[in-house]
């Protein structure tokens, strides 16, 4: 019931066939390029949100400041 590996073959083909395989390559290389893009966005996303409310919050003092002189 589940999919062999004859039948992953033969779809991988008739995919080579209807594409070819330049644009198979850049397809490829395009999301590769698209999934490391999306990992270091969260890792810094992660960094920053620690570092960033420290960042936020030592910037509105001293405008609260200007604001009450």
């Amino acid at each position: 019931m589940g999919i062999s590996v004859t039948k992953l073959l033969i779809v991988l083909a008739i995919i080579i066939v209807i594409f070819g395989t330049k644009r198979l390559r850049t397809l490829g290389t395009d999301l590769g390029d698209a999934i490391k893009n999306f990992r270091s966005a969260i890792k810094e996303g992660e960094e920053g949100g620690t570092s960033g409310e420290d960042k936020d919050g030592a910037g509105e003092k001293p405008s609260q400041k200007s604001e009450e002189n």
